[in-house]
């Protein structure tokens, strides 16, 4: 019996500042023959200059930005993750929220704001309620996950305690010293402390870090892009994940 498979394509692409720009481009970027295609955090509209006010450029699950994806998804045949500001009850300050749609519908709120490295995302975004989303893609189950929640173990155990197999992370990583280092790390430890696949997709240099990645359960890199803008696929084998499992079953050998 052939093990069943996941084709994940990665769209490691910049955002602008014309959130109506950005939505024109979906139907270039996202490509056939994907079950799953991965696009970068705030893909809708870019955060703009550090400490930017972005409330003026949140929608609804179901405006342009939404709309237009969905479209595209149902066009593709596929299922497609992007990121976008959406209004919330606090008209300053939206949630920074993916977006699944194709043939599942859903969003994340993101929860882990990234206040570090001299940022302070929390003055101009809420963070969404602990809830940890997993979804059903072609089989598998996908957990979704957003940049800085990749710094926090505890945001993809929940997720794996919940049936997640893989782990989606749109990314805008800021560039600067050590921060590709740290991507490469934390995507690879995540994989291998979780034996799941992850498929984590940034916007491209100079601003942001590149460097979109899958990785298997093992902690092998599938697919890794450099710095500049592009598409890339992998396939993700269940018989790989089971393998995994079986030889390293750290999440049968847990004690707390």
């Amino acid at each position: 019996m052939t093990s069943p498979t996941l084709q994940v394509s990665l769209v490691q692409e910049a955002s602008g500042l014309d959130p109506a720009d950005n939505s024109a481009r979906l139907e270039a970027l996202v490509p056939t023959g994907s079950d799953l295609v991965v696009l970068p955090e705030a893909f809708a509209r870019d955060f703009g200059e550090a400490g930017s006010d972005v409330a003026a450029y949140a929608e609804g699950l179901d405006g342009p930005f939404g709309s237009e994806l969905a479209r595209v998804a149902r066009e593709r045949a596929t299922t497609v993750v992007a990121g976008m500001f959406e209004a919330s009850d606090d008209p300053t300050r939206p949630w920074n929220t993916l977006l699944v749609r194709g043939a599942v519908d859903a969003s994340y709120r993101k929860v882990h704001l990234y206040d570090s490295f001299g940022y302070r995302e929390s003055d101009r975004l809420l963070a969404g309620e602990v809830v940890p989303t997993v979804v059903e893609v072609g089989g598998f189950q996908v957990g979704l996950m957003t940049c800085y929640d990749l710094r926090f173990p505890e945001m993809a155990r929940a997720l794996v305690d919940r049936g997640a197999e893989v782990l989606v992370i749109p990314a805008a990583w800021v560039a600067g010293p050590r921060k590709v280092d740290h991507w490469r790390t934390l995507v690879r430890a995540r994989a291998i402390e979780n034996t799941v696949f992850v498929v984590a997709a940034g916007q491209p240099g100079p601003r942001y870090s590149g460097h979109s990645l899958v990785v298997d359960p093992m902690g092998d890199v599938l697919a890794e892009a450099g710095d500049d803008a592009t598409v890339m696929g992998a396939t993700l084998e269940r018989s790989a994940l089971d393998a995994a499992r079986r030889t390293n079953p750290s999440l049968a050998n847990r004690r707390l």
